[in-house]
């Protein structure tokens, strides 16, 4: 079983960047996929970003070309680096380590205004 624990959420402002950590403890994350979810004030859960295990990543269409996941297996962290950031990013953001089962952190808030 993996623990997560997610940090870096706060306010910004628009056009601001925000990079968010996603710390794992528990077992290594390098047998994981690790996706980062949001979701909005009155929205759904959404995925944002993935990467596999070997590397590849994804995004959603609302994120891509402005955040970059990223993973580090030897600190055993994964990172969203959020760049030019709308009012509409603001979500309570999620890390997600899948397998066969899934893993949750409890969040991390991101509030993007001015």
């Amino acid at each position: 079983q993996v623990q997560l624990v997610e940090s870096g959420g706060g306010l910004v402002q628009p056009g601001g960047s925000l990079r968010l950590s996603c710390a794992a403890s528990g077992r290594s994350i390098s047998i994981y996929a690790m996706n980062w979810y949001r979701q909005g004030p009155g929205k759904q859960r959404e995925l944002v970003a993935s990467i596999t295990i070997g590397g590849s990543t994804n995004y959603a269409d609302s994120v891509k070309s402005r955040f970059t996941i990223s993973r580090d297996n030897a600190k055993n962290t994964v990172y969203l680096q959020m760049n030019s950031l709308k009012p509409e990013d603001t979500a309570v953001y999620y890390c997600n380590a899948r397998r066969v089962n899934n893993y949750w952190g409890k969040g991390t808030l991101v509030t993007v205004s001015s």
